[in-house]
């Protein structure tokens, strides 16, 4: 069974918000009073969103933060899904 891989939240932010509107990655960056490398990093999949930059998104951009950080872990698990094999590893039997 083939996996859903959900989305980077800097390549939604790319799709849903830069694109359809024609926003620019600098204007948002300084919306965001980040570096505009750091928010290019961000839209180019290659950083993550941390609790400072899920806090900002939310202002600048919307959604809640938890929202943001939720999107990254789903991200995270699904990758990790993909590269970690799992099948050398055992469960604990626990006593009840």
């Amino acid at each position: 069974m083939q996996q859903h891989n959900p989305p980077h939240p800097g390549g939604f932010i790319k799709r849903n918000y830069l694109e359809p509107f024609s926003l620019g990655s600098n204007e948002v960056a300084d919306k965001l009073q980040v570096s505009h490398s750091t928010f290019n990093r961000l839209i180019n999949e290659k950083s993550d969103v941390s609790p400072e930059m899920a806090l900002k998104l939310s202002k600048v951009l919307g959604r809640s933060a938890e929202s943001w950080l939720a999107m990254q872990d789903n991200f995270n698990l699904w990758k990790a899904k993909q590269e970690i094999d799992l099948s050398r590893y055992e469960s604990i039997k626990f006593a009840v």
